[in-house]
Protein backbone atom coordinates (compact mmCIF):
# COMPACT_ATOMS: atom_id res chain seq x y z
CA UNK A 1 0.00 0.00 0.00
CA UNK A 2 0.81 3.53 -0.33
CA UNK A 3 3.03 4.58 2.49
CA UNK A 4 0.91 6.68 5.26
CA UNK A 5 2.71 8.16 8.28
CA UNK A 6 1.47 6.76 11.10
CA UNK A 7 3.92 7.12 13.59
CA UNK A 8 1.26 9.44 15.86
CA UNK A 9 -0.95 6.98 15.76
CA UNK A 10 -0.57 5.90 19.39
CA UNK A 11 -2.20 6.74 22.22
CA UNK A 12 -0.85 10.27 24.48
CA UNK A 13 0.63 8.27 27.04
CA UNK A 14 2.74 6.24 25.06
CA UNK A 15 4.75 9.58 24.27
CA UNK A 16 4.61 11.09 27.74
CA UNK A 17 5.87 7.69 29.12
CA UNK A 18 8.71 7.85 26.41
CA UNK A 19 9.47 11.19 27.22
CA UNK A 20 9.52 10.16 31.24
CA UNK A 21 11.62 7.03 30.41
CA UNK A 22 14.23 9.94 28.29
CA UNK A 23 13.68 12.20 31.37
CA UNK A 24 15.28 9.65 33.77
CA UNK A 25 17.80 8.15 32.13
CA UNK A 26 16.09 4.95 31.07
CA UNK A 27 15.50 5.02 27.32
CA UNK A 28 18.41 2.09 26.73
CA UNK A 29 16.92 -0.30 29.68
CA UNK A 30 16.08 -3.24 27.76
CA UNK A 31 12.46 -4.56 27.99
CA UNK A 32 10.16 -7.51 27.44
CA UNK A 33 6.97 -7.38 26.50
CA UNK A 34 3.97 -9.89 25.42
CA UNK A 35 1.02 -9.28 23.01
CA UNK A 36 -1.99 -12.15 24.45
CA UNK A 37 -5.48 -12.07 24.38
CA UNK A 38 -8.16 -13.39 27.61
CA UNK A 39 -11.01 -14.44 25.73
CA UNK A 40 -11.91 -15.94 21.97
CA UNK A 41 -15.17 -13.80 20.15
CA UNK A 42 -17.84 -15.78 20.30
CA UNK A 43 -17.32 -18.14 23.00
CA UNK A 44 -15.33 -19.99 19.97
CA UNK A 45 -12.77 -22.82 20.56
CA UNK A 46 -10.09 -20.90 18.99
CA UNK A 47 -8.77 -17.58 17.09
CA UNK A 48 -6.63 -16.79 14.57
CA UNK A 49 -3.26 -14.75 14.41
CA UNK A 50 -3.97 -12.46 11.11
CA UNK A 51 -2.28 -8.80 10.86
CA UNK A 52 1.66 -9.55 11.26
CA UNK A 53 2.13 -8.18 7.78
CA UNK A 54 0.83 -4.62 8.46
CA UNK A 55 2.84 -4.51 11.72
CA UNK A 56 5.85 -5.36 9.71
CA UNK A 57 5.41 -2.41 7.18
CA UNK A 58 4.30 -0.22 10.31
CA UNK A 59 7.66 -0.91 11.70
CA UNK A 60 9.89 -0.86 8.80
CA UNK A 61 8.35 2.81 8.14
CA UNK A 62 8.30 3.96 11.73
CA UNK A 63 9.93 7.77 11.63
CA UNK A 64 8.77 11.31 13.11
CA UNK A 65 8.64 13.78 10.80
CA UNK A 66 9.59 17.26 10.93
CA UNK A 67 5.67 18.01 11.32
CA UNK A 68 5.49 15.54 13.73
CA UNK A 69 8.05 16.66 15.95
CA UNK A 70 6.53 20.75 15.50
CA UNK A 71 2.81 19.48 16.37
CA UNK A 72 4.52 17.88 19.56
CA UNK A 73 6.82 20.71 20.33
CA UNK A 74 3.20 22.89 20.72
CA UNK A 75 1.86 20.70 22.98
CA UNK A 76 4.89 22.34 25.82
CA UNK A 77 5.47 18.73 27.48
CA UNK A 78 8.37 17.24 25.78
CA UNK A 79 11.83 18.18 26.18
CA UNK A 80 13.75 19.52 23.28
CA UNK A 81 16.29 16.64 24.01
CA UNK A 82 13.61 13.90 23.99
CA UNK A 83 12.40 15.70 20.40
CA UNK A 84 15.51 15.45 19.13
CA UNK A 85 15.53 11.85 20.09
CA UNK A 86 13.06 11.48 18.23
CA UNK A 87 14.01 13.11 14.73
CA UNK A 88 16.30 10.61 14.74
CA UNK A 89 14.17 7.76 15.72
CA UNK A 90 14.95 3.84 14.37
CA UNK A 91 13.25 1.03 15.01
CA UNK A 92 15.46 -1.46 16.99
CA UNK A 93 13.48 -4.01 19.14
CA UNK A 94 13.97 -7.76 18.10
CA UNK A 95 10.16 -9.05 17.40
CA UNK A 96 8.93 -12.41 17.92
CA UNK A 97 5.70 -13.91 16.66
CA UNK A 98 3.35 -16.70 15.88
CA UNK A 99 2.71 -16.69 11.99
CA UNK A 100 0.09 -15.49 10.66
CA UNK A 101 -2.71 -18.26 10.07
CA UNK A 102 -1.93 -19.84 12.91
CA UNK A 103 -4.77 -21.33 15.47
CA UNK A 104 -4.03 -19.05 18.68
CA UNK A 105 -5.44 -19.62 22.39
CA UNK A 106 -6.16 -17.19 25.86
CA UNK A 107 -3.09 -16.34 27.77
CA UNK A 108 -0.51 -17.53 25.27
CA UNK A 109 2.28 -14.75 24.08
CA UNK A 110 1.44 -14.40 20.22
CA UNK A 111 4.13 -11.41 19.74
CA UNK A 112 6.75 -10.90 21.54
CA UNK A 113 8.92 -7.44 21.57
CA UNK A 114 12.53 -6.95 23.18
CA UNK A 115 13.81 -4.14 23.32
CA UNK A 116 15.26 -0.49 24.56
CA UNK A 117 12.00 0.42 26.69
CA UNK A 118 11.06 3.77 24.77
CA UNK A 119 10.86 1.81 21.78
CA UNK A 120 9.10 -1.41 22.67
CA UNK A 121 6.32 0.38 24.58
CA UNK A 122 5.80 3.31 22.15
CA UNK A 123 4.67 0.79 19.86
CA UNK A 124 2.04 -1.00 21.72
CA UNK A 125 -1.04 0.76 20.21
CA UNK A 126 -0.43 -0.16 17.09
CA UNK A 127 0.77 -4.20 17.70
CA UNK A 128 -2.95 -4.05 19.23
CA UNK A 129 -4.99 -2.15 16.91
CA UNK A 130 -3.08 -4.18 14.04
CA UNK A 131 -3.13 -7.43 15.56
CA UNK A 132 -6.67 -7.46 17.42
CA UNK A 133 -8.52 -6.31 14.21
CA UNK A 134 -7.40 -8.72 11.59
CA UNK A 135 -7.24 -11.65 14.07
CA UNK A 136 -10.73 -10.51 15.02
CA UNK A 137 -11.96 -10.75 11.07
CA UNK A 138 -9.95 -13.58 10.34
CA UNK A 139 -11.88 -15.61 13.23
CA UNK A 140 -15.10 -14.75 12.36
CA UNK A 141 -14.84 -15.61 9.03
CA UNK A 142 -13.14 -19.15 9.48
CA UNK A 143 -16.99 -19.45 11.92
CA UNK A 144 -18.72 -18.41 8.91
CA UNK A 145 -16.78 -20.73 6.03
CA UNK A 146 -16.89 -23.37 8.56
CA UNK A 147 -20.73 -23.03 8.75
CA UNK A 148 -20.91 -23.29 5.27
CA UNK A 149 -19.77 -26.72 5.24
CA UNK A 150 -17.32 -26.51 2.12
CA UNK A 151 -19.20 -23.91 -0.01
CA UNK A 152 -17.80 -20.75 -0.89
CA UNK A 153 -18.16 -17.85 0.98
CA UNK A 154 -17.36 -13.99 -0.77
CA UNK A 155 -16.47 -10.90 2.04
CA UNK A 156 -19.33 -8.71 0.56
CA UNK A 157 -18.97 -6.47 3.99
CA UNK A 158 -17.11 -3.06 2.90
CA UNK A 159 -20.05 -0.32 2.92
CA UNK A 160 -20.79 -1.29 6.11
CA UNK A 161 -17.31 -1.33 7.09
CA UNK A 162 -15.74 0.72 10.35
CA UNK A 163 -13.86 3.09 8.17
CA UNK A 164 -11.93 2.32 4.86
CA UNK A 165 -8.99 0.62 6.62
CA UNK A 166 -11.79 -1.89 8.14
CA UNK A 167 -12.81 -2.76 4.76
CA UNK A 168 -9.22 -2.89 3.27
CA UNK A 169 -7.53 -5.10 6.01
CA UNK A 170 -10.53 -6.69 7.30
CA UNK A 171 -10.90 -8.49 2.92
CA UNK A 172 -7.01 -9.55 3.86
CA UNK A 173 -8.54 -11.11 7.01
CA UNK A 174 -11.52 -12.35 5.82
CA UNK A 175 -9.63 -14.04 2.76
CA UNK A 176 -6.90 -15.85 5.65
CA UNK A 177 -9.87 -17.01 7.25
CA UNK A 178 -11.44 -18.65 4.35
CA UNK A 179 -13.15 -16.56 2.36
CA UNK A 180 -13.11 -17.31 -1.60
CA UNK A 181 -12.63 -13.41 -2.21
CA UNK A 182 -14.22 -9.91 -1.61
CA UNK A 183 -16.19 -7.15 -3.06
CA UNK A 184 -13.70 -4.45 -1.92
CA UNK A 185 -11.49 -4.05 -4.95
CA UNK A 186 -8.56 -2.07 -3.90
CA UNK A 187 -7.67 -5.32 -1.26
CA UNK A 188 -7.15 -6.93 -5.04
CA UNK A 189 -4.90 -4.17 -6.05
CA UNK A 190 -2.88 -4.51 -2.86
CA UNK A 191 -3.13 -7.84 -1.57
CA UNK A 192 -4.20 -10.42 -4.25
CA UNK A 193 -7.70 -11.03 -2.15
CA UNK A 194 -9.86 -11.88 -5.71
CA UNK A 195 -12.30 -8.83 -6.23
CA UNK A 196 -15.90 -10.16 -6.96
CA UNK A 197 -19.26 -9.36 -7.48
CA UNK A 198 -21.95 -8.51 -10.53
CA UNK A 199 -24.98 -5.87 -10.10
CA UNK A 200 -27.25 -3.85 -7.50
CA UNK A 201 -31.14 -4.12 -7.69
CA UNK A 202 -30.02 -0.46 -9.57
CA UNK A 203 -29.03 -2.13 -12.40
CA UNK A 204 -32.24 -3.99 -12.83
CA UNK A 205 -34.28 -0.99 -11.86
CA UNK A 206 -32.33 1.38 -14.48
CA UNK A 207 -33.78 -0.41 -17.57
CA UNK A 208 -37.25 -0.69 -18.35
CA UNK A 209 -37.62 -4.10 -17.56
CA UNK A 210 -35.84 -6.75 -15.40
CA UNK A 211 -35.59 -8.91 -19.17
CA UNK A 212 -33.97 -5.99 -20.38
CA UNK A 213 -31.30 -5.43 -17.44
CA UNK A 214 -30.39 -9.19 -17.88
CA UNK A 215 -30.30 -9.56 -21.26
CA UNK A 216 -27.86 -6.13 -21.30
CA UNK A 217 -25.55 -7.94 -18.69
CA UNK A 218 -25.82 -11.03 -20.43
CA UNK A 219 -24.10 -9.30 -23.73
CA UNK A 220 -21.78 -7.70 -21.89
CA UNK A 221 -20.41 -10.66 -19.58
CA UNK A 222 -21.75 -13.90 -21.36
CA UNK A 223 -18.93 -16.01 -20.21
CA UNK A 224 -19.69 -15.15 -16.22
CA UNK A 225 -23.25 -14.16 -16.24
CA UNK A 226 -24.44 -14.15 -13.00
CA UNK A 227 -28.11 -12.53 -12.45
CA UNK A 228 -29.96 -10.83 -9.45
CA UNK A 229 -33.64 -12.45 -9.36
CA UNK A 230 -34.85 -10.46 -6.33
CA UNK A 231 -35.35 -7.25 -7.46
CA UNK A 232 -39.41 -7.62 -8.34
CA UNK A 233 -40.35 -11.20 -7.61
CA UNK A 234 -37.79 -13.83 -7.21
CA UNK A 235 -40.14 -16.93 -8.46
CA UNK A 236 -42.35 -15.41 -10.74
CA UNK A 237 -40.40 -12.94 -12.35
CA UNK A 238 -36.87 -13.36 -11.32
CA UNK A 239 -35.95 -16.90 -12.03
CA UNK A 240 -37.77 -17.25 -15.30
CA UNK A 241 -36.39 -14.22 -16.67
CA UNK A 242 -33.02 -15.44 -15.91
CA UNK A 243 -33.97 -18.50 -17.81
CA UNK A 244 -35.54 -17.16 -20.57
CA UNK A 245 -31.66 -15.05 -20.96
CA UNK A 246 -29.67 -18.10 -20.45
CA UNK A 247 -31.26 -19.71 -23.68
CA UNK A 248 -31.29 -16.79 -25.81
CA UNK A 249 -28.06 -15.17 -25.12
CA UNK A 250 -25.12 -17.08 -22.93
CA UNK A 251 -26.10 -20.52 -24.82
CA UNK A 252 -26.19 -19.20 -28.30
CA UNK A 253 -22.35 -17.95 -27.07
CA UNK A 254 -21.37 -21.37 -26.41
CA UNK A 255 -21.34 -20.50 -22.74
CA UNK A 256 -22.93 -21.82 -19.51
CA UNK A 257 -24.40 -19.14 -17.07
CA UNK A 258 -22.41 -19.00 -13.94
CA UNK A 259 -25.49 -18.44 -11.49
CA UNK A 260 -28.51 -16.51 -10.15
CA UNK A 261 -28.64 -14.39 -6.55
CA UNK A 262 -30.91 -14.27 -4.40
CA UNK A 263 -30.76 -11.12 -1.88
CA UNK A 264 -33.42 -11.10 0.12
CA UNK A 265 -36.75 -13.22 0.80
CA UNK A 266 -37.67 -16.94 2.91
CA UNK A 267 -33.70 -17.80 1.39
CA UNK A 268 -34.50 -21.64 2.17
CA UNK A 269 -37.86 -21.76 0.03
CA UNK A 270 -36.48 -19.36 -2.56
CA UNK A 271 -33.67 -21.56 -3.41
CA UNK A 272 -35.17 -24.85 -2.78
CA UNK A 273 -37.91 -23.65 -5.29
CA UNK A 274 -35.35 -21.78 -7.98
CA UNK A 275 -32.78 -25.03 -7.79
CA UNK A 276 -35.85 -26.78 -9.07
CA UNK A 277 -36.82 -24.14 -11.96
CA UNK A 278 -33.01 -23.97 -13.18
CA UNK A 279 -32.88 -27.86 -12.93
CA UNK A 280 -36.12 -28.46 -15.23
CA UNK A 281 -34.49 -25.59 -17.30
CA UNK A 282 -31.53 -28.07 -18.27
CA UNK A 283 -29.20 -25.48 -15.82
CA UNK A 284 -27.81 -27.69 -13.22
CA UNK A 285 -24.69 -26.40 -13.21
CA UNK A 286 -26.12 -22.87 -12.69
CA UNK A 287 -25.10 -22.05 -8.90
CA UNK A 288 -27.12 -20.51 -6.44
CA UNK A 289 -25.78 -17.25 -4.22
CA UNK A 290 -27.07 -15.98 -1.18
CA UNK A 291 -26.89 -12.51 0.23
CA UNK A 292 -28.14 -10.41 2.98
CA UNK A 293 -27.42 -10.34 6.46
CA UNK A 294 -25.91 -13.67 6.53
CA UNK A 295 -23.55 -15.14 9.67
CA UNK A 296 -22.71 -18.59 10.50
CA UNK A 297 -25.52 -19.12 12.82
CA UNK A 298 -27.99 -18.42 9.99
CA UNK A 299 -26.12 -20.16 7.45
CA UNK A 300 -25.87 -22.90 9.40
CA UNK A 301 -30.02 -22.72 9.87
CA UNK A 302 -30.45 -22.65 6.02
CA UNK A 303 -28.70 -25.69 5.39
CA UNK A 304 -30.78 -27.76 8.23
CA UNK A 305 -33.73 -26.43 6.66
CA UNK A 306 -32.34 -27.76 3.07
CA UNK A 307 -31.60 -24.58 1.20
CA UNK A 308 -29.87 -24.67 -2.41
CA UNK A 309 -27.13 -22.28 -1.94
CA UNK A 310 -24.24 -23.25 -3.32
CA UNK A 311 -22.34 -19.99 -2.67
CA UNK A 312 -22.57 -17.04 0.60
CA UNK A 313 -22.33 -13.33 -0.01
CA UNK A 314 -21.88 -11.93 4.25
CA UNK A 315 -21.42 -8.67 4.55
CA UNK A 316 -21.84 -6.38 7.83
CA UNK A 317 -21.92 -9.50 10.29
CA UNK A 318 -18.24 -10.32 8.40
CA UNK A 319 -16.46 -7.41 8.17
CA UNK A 320 -17.63 -5.69 11.85
CA UNK A 321 -17.90 -9.02 13.61
CA UNK A 322 -21.24 -7.97 14.93
CA UNK A 323 -21.97 -10.42 17.16
CA UNK A 324 -18.50 -9.99 18.73
CA UNK A 325 -16.42 -6.54 17.68
CA UNK A 326 -13.88 -6.80 19.87
CA UNK A 327 -10.68 -8.78 19.92
CA UNK A 328 -9.27 -8.03 23.31
CA UNK A 329 -5.85 -8.01 23.16
CA UNK A 330 -3.29 -6.50 25.60
CA UNK A 331 0.56 -5.74 25.90
CA UNK A 332 2.10 -6.48 29.03
CA UNK A 333 5.73 -5.69 30.43
CA UNK A 334 6.73 -9.23 31.65
CA UNK A 335 10.41 -8.76 32.04
CA UNK A 336 13.37 -6.30 32.12
CA UNK A 337 17.30 -6.75 31.44
CA UNK A 338 19.57 -5.57 34.39
CA UNK A 339 23.15 -6.03 34.22
CA UNK A 340 22.54 -8.73 31.63
CA UNK A 341 20.23 -10.78 33.17
CA UNK A 342 16.26 -11.16 32.90
CA UNK A 343 14.42 -10.06 35.46
CA UNK A 344 10.93 -11.42 35.60
CA UNK A 345 7.61 -8.73 36.13
CA UNK A 346 4.65 -9.61 37.00
CA UNK A 347 1.35 -7.76 36.74
CA UNK A 348 -1.22 -8.49 39.65
CA UNK A 349 -5.20 -7.82 40.05
CA UNK A 350 -8.13 -8.86 42.34
CA UNK A 351 -9.62 -10.83 38.82
CA UNK A 352 -7.38 -13.77 39.10
CA UNK A 353 -7.56 -13.80 35.46
CA UNK A 354 -5.74 -10.31 34.73
CA UNK A 355 -2.45 -11.67 36.64
CA UNK A 356 -0.52 -12.30 33.97
CA UNK A 357 2.22 -14.56 33.08
CA UNK A 358 5.97 -13.70 33.61
CA UNK A 359 9.35 -13.75 32.25
CA UNK A 360 10.66 -14.30 28.54
CA UNK A 361 8.87 -17.25 27.25
CA UNK A 362 8.62 -19.34 24.43
CA UNK A 363 5.09 -21.32 23.13
CA UNK A 364 5.14 -24.31 22.10
CA UNK A 365 2.44 -27.03 20.07
CA UNK A 366 2.32 -30.60 21.06
CA UNK A 367 1.01 -33.15 17.79
CA UNK A 368 0.36 -36.04 18.50
CA UNK A 369 2.82 -37.99 16.07
CA UNK A 370 -0.24 -40.72 15.27
CA UNK A 371 -3.05 -38.92 14.37
CA UNK A 372 -0.94 -35.30 13.88
CA UNK A 373 -3.92 -33.33 15.94
CA UNK A 374 -2.88 -31.16 18.25
CA UNK A 375 -2.91 -32.31 21.87
CA UNK A 376 -2.07 -28.91 23.95
CA UNK A 377 -0.33 -25.57 24.07
CA UNK A 378 2.65 -24.77 26.25
CA UNK A 379 4.65 -22.01 27.74
CA UNK A 380 7.73 -22.24 28.85
CA UNK A 381 10.66 -19.83 30.08
CA UNK A 382 12.73 -19.61 26.92
CA UNK A 383 15.31 -21.10 27.43
CA UNK A 384 13.60 -24.66 28.31
CA UNK A 385 14.06 -27.65 26.41
CA UNK A 386 11.13 -30.47 25.60
CA UNK A 387 12.35 -33.59 25.07
CA UNK A 388 10.31 -35.60 22.37
CA UNK A 389 12.02 -39.02 23.70
CA UNK A 390 10.58 -38.56 26.88
CA UNK A 391 6.84 -38.74 28.64
CA UNK A 392 5.61 -35.10 29.33
CA UNK A 393 3.81 -34.22 32.15
CA UNK A 394 0.84 -31.74 31.58
CA UNK A 395 -1.18 -29.85 34.18
CA UNK A 396 -3.40 -27.33 34.53
CA UNK A 397 -2.05 -24.19 36.11
CA UNK A 398 -5.50 -22.96 37.94
CA UNK A 399 -6.21 -26.56 38.82
CA UNK A 400 -2.86 -28.32 39.57
CA UNK A 401 -4.31 -32.04 40.28
CA UNK A 402 -5.54 -31.93 36.55
CA UNK A 403 -2.28 -33.85 34.63
CA UNK A 404 -1.86 -35.48 31.56
CA UNK A 405 1.06 -37.46 30.61
CA UNK A 406 1.94 -37.24 26.99
CA UNK A 407 3.64 -39.75 25.06
CA UNK A 408 4.84 -39.92 21.44
CA UNK A 409 4.03 -36.53 20.97
CA UNK A 410 5.56 -33.64 18.87
CA UNK A 411 6.66 -30.44 20.16
CA UNK A 412 7.09 -27.60 17.75
CA UNK A 413 7.54 -24.02 18.48
CA UNK A 414 5.53 -21.75 17.52
CA UNK A 415 7.14 -18.60 17.85
CA UNK A 416 9.23 -17.22 14.76
CA UNK A 417 11.74 -14.01 15.02
CA UNK A 418 10.79 -11.35 12.86
CA UNK A 419 12.55 -8.43 13.15
CA UNK A 420 16.26 -8.97 14.64
CA UNK A 421 17.51 -5.28 16.34
CA UNK A 422 15.03 -3.69 14.15
CA UNK A 423 15.72 -5.31 11.18
CA UNK A 424 12.95 -7.71 9.24
CA UNK A 425 14.67 -10.95 9.00
CA UNK A 426 11.14 -12.67 8.48
CA UNK A 427 10.62 -14.24 4.85
CA UNK A 428 6.92 -13.36 4.54
CA UNK A 429 4.76 -15.51 2.51
CA UNK A 430 2.20 -14.27 0.35
CA UNK A 431 -1.31 -13.97 1.07
CA UNK A 432 -2.54 -17.65 -0.84
CA UNK A 433 0.21 -19.18 1.49
CA UNK A 434 -0.94 -17.48 4.97
CA UNK A 435 -4.77 -18.68 3.51
CA UNK A 436 -3.37 -22.53 2.78
CA UNK A 437 -1.42 -22.33 5.77
CA UNK A 438 -4.10 -21.66 7.36
CA UNK A 439 -6.63 -24.06 6.43
CA UNK A 440 -3.89 -26.72 7.00
CA UNK A 441 -3.21 -25.62 10.79
CA UNK A 442 -7.06 -25.54 11.51
CA UNK A 443 -7.30 -29.58 10.42
CA UNK A 444 -5.15 -29.98 13.13
CA UNK A 445 -7.67 -29.14 15.50
CA UNK A 446 -9.91 -31.96 16.77
CA UNK A 447 -13.54 -31.53 15.40
CA UNK A 448 -14.55 -30.88 19.36
CA UNK A 449 -12.59 -27.98 19.18
CA UNK A 450 -14.09 -26.41 16.28
CA UNK A 451 -17.97 -26.54 17.78
CA UNK A 452 -19.72 -23.32 17.80
CA UNK A 453 -21.69 -24.13 21.33
CA UNK A 454 -19.42 -25.81 24.16
CA UNK A 455 -16.40 -26.14 22.09
CA UNK A 456 -13.88 -28.49 23.74
CA UNK A 457 -11.65 -26.20 26.09
CA UNK A 458 -8.12 -26.39 24.43
CA UNK A 459 -5.47 -26.32 27.42
CA UNK A 460 -2.82 -24.18 27.04
CA UNK A 461 -0.86 -25.09 30.00
CA UNK A 462 2.86 -23.97 32.02
CA UNK A 463 5.71 -25.60 32.53
CA UNK A 464 7.03 -26.61 36.08
CA UNK A 465 9.73 -23.55 36.20
CA UNK A 466 7.01 -21.09 34.50
CA UNK A 467 4.32 -22.04 37.07
CA UNK A 468 7.03 -22.15 40.04
CA UNK A 469 7.78 -18.74 38.89
CA UNK A 470 4.89 -17.33 38.69
CA UNK A 471 3.69 -18.62 42.17
CA UNK A 472 6.63 -17.36 43.53
CA UNK A 473 5.96 -13.65 42.49
CA UNK A 474 2.43 -13.76 43.20
CA UNK A 475 4.02 -14.66 47.15
CA UNK A 476 6.66 -11.57 46.82
CA UNK A 477 4.17 -9.17 45.80
CA UNK A 478 1.34 -10.14 47.71
CA UNK A 479 0.10 -7.55 50.41
CA UNK A 480 -1.40 -8.87 53.38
Amino acid sequence: MNKRNLALLTDFYELTMANGYFKHGLKDEVAYFDMFFRKIPDDGGFAIMAGLEQLIEYLNNLRFNDEDIEFLRNKEMFSEEFLQYLKNFKFSCDVWAIPEGTPIFPNEPILTVIGPVIEAQFIETMVLLTINHQSLIATKANRIVRAAQGRSVMEFGSRRAQGYDGAIYGARAAYIGGCVGTACTISDKYFGVPALGTMAHSWIQIFPTELDAFRAYAQTYPDNCTLLVDTYNTLKSGVPNAIKIFNEEILPRGFRPKGIRIDSGDIAYLSKEARKMLDEAGFNDCKIVASNALDETIIRDLLIEGAKVDLFGVGERLITSRSEPVFGGVYKLVAVKENGKIIPKIKLSDHAGKVTNPGYKQVWRLFDNRSGKAIADLITLNDEVIDESKPYELFDPEFTWKRKTVKNFIARKLHVKIFDKGNCIYKRPDIDQIRNYCKQQIDTLWDEVKRFENPHKYYVDLSLPLWELRESLLREYSIE
